[in-house]
């Protein structure tokens, strides 16, 4: 691994190792594209992985945030999986029975679509503020939602005034760049209220890299934690850690802590992973290329045996998969469960996302589901419509 001059953004030492590029994929990966033309021709970037041997943490050194596009084209929600929808509502409860969050007042920092926001404030009939650009009003029709203010902005030091009970930020830091930066304007805003939960969810590098799992990389993702690279940032920032857990079949790391000066309480085993996540990352670097060889050939054999393969799951996941391995016309369509996403197309290779239905025109012999926790939901949907198709995951 090669040692360059880059600043970890997370605990400030100067030398991040690079061990793994990829280059000129897009720059995002789920704005709406409507045409061809649109998400053949969107802009791109490199990723250029580096690890800091200090404290774990992992970033894209290339990342350059002026790229980035927040708005009502952001479609992120997977609000319409079943699968999803039950962990939501099943974490909401755990925090809210946990920390008594009844009539309390939430804050959530990257929103998105309002959703975990407001099945907090639904179930516990609490208060809410969410920050996110790409919130969208008409899609909210909670009877929760007179109870709830939604500001179209990133979140900043100017809404230090907006106090919370619970402060929770689902899938957002893994965006942010400079991360120790933003958990201390966190931490200001709390203030000397020691009783403030503050609850964060990031995707586990942890399983990407030893899952090889190059299609969970992505240029909006600009920052990758372990367990232990999560902990010590907050630690860094104020804040002590109560809990730390995975979930999603070990794909998400949640986080729960209280102002403090981070100092308190005892070290958590789990945070004690720095030895064997560079291991992890040594592992990913000497092997990750083997695992795009082995796709490449897979995807060949099926097409040279003049089968049709379609992906399911037109998010990050897919987008990354189909760049990454450059899939063009090997692969012609992508099935998505959200309507917003039905007719639009993928960015950088330019599939077009369809409906499930779709499938019973089209009739493929291989279905690659791009996330295995779906992979009894797209059973369930395909039995339905009578079709009997090979499920492959990733």
């Amino acid at each position: 691994m090669m040692s360059r001059g880059h600043i970890c953004h997370n605990c400030g030492v100067h030398g991040m190792s690079i061990f793994c590029e990829f280059r000129s994929v897009p720059v995002h990966s789920v704005l709406l594209m409507p045409t061809w033309e649109v998400a053949m021709n969107y802009p791109r970037g490199d990723i250029v992985l580096g690890f800091c041997k200090t404290c774990g943490f992992i970033s894209n050194v290339a990342f350059n945030p002026d790229m980035q596009e927040y708005s009502s084209r952001y479609e992120e929600t997977q609000g319409f999986s079943p699968t999803f929808n039950t962990f939501h509502q099943n974490l909401a409860s755990r925090l809210i029975n946990r920390y008594n969050l009844h009539g309390k007042d939430i804050i959530e920092i990257g929103c998105g679509k309002g959703e975990f926001l407001t099945i907090l404030c639904e179930t516990g009939k609490n208060r809410g503020v969410g920050f996110d650009p790409s919130y969208i009003s008409d899609r909210n029709r909670s009877e929760a939602k007179d109870r709830i203010t939604f500001i179209k902005d990133f979140y900043s030091e100017k809404y230090a005034n907006y106090q919370g009970d619970f402060v929770c930020c689902k899938m957002t830091l893994e965006h942010i760049q400079k991360t120790s930066d933003f958990l201390s304007t966190v931490r200001r805003s709390i203030g000397n209220r020691p009783n403030t939960i503050v609850f964060f969810q990031v995707p586990s590098v942890t399983r990407i890299l030893r899952e090889l799992a190059f299609w969970d990389i992505y240029y909006e993702h600009c920052s990758y934690f372990s367990i232990g690279s999560l902990a010590r940032l907050f630690r860094k920032c104020g804040l002590d850690i109560i809990d730390l857990t995975k979930d999603y079949d070990d794909q998400y790391l949640m986080i729960e802590a209280r102002p403090g000066d981070g100092k308190s309480g005892f070290l958590l085993k789990q945070e004690n992973d720095l030895e064997e996540l560079t291991q992890d990352v040594v592992y990913f670097s000497k092997n990750y290329q083997n695992k795009l060889d082995a796709w490449k050939r897979n995807l060949q054999e099926i097409t040279q045996n003049g089968r049709r393969a379609i992906i399911w799951g037109s998010g990050s996941k897919g987008v990354a998969f189909l760049t990454t391995l450059n899939i063009q016309n090997e692969i012609e369509f992508v099935v998505d469960i959200n309507p917003y996403k039905h007719g639009m197309y993928m960015a950088g290779t330019g599939q077009k996302i369809v409906s499930p239905d779709f499938l019973q025109k089209y009739k493929p012999n291989v279905v690659i589901v791009m996330n295995p926790i779906y992979l009894e939901e797209v059973r369930q949907e395909l039995n339905r419509m009578g079709l009997t198709i090979e499920l492959i995951t990733v």
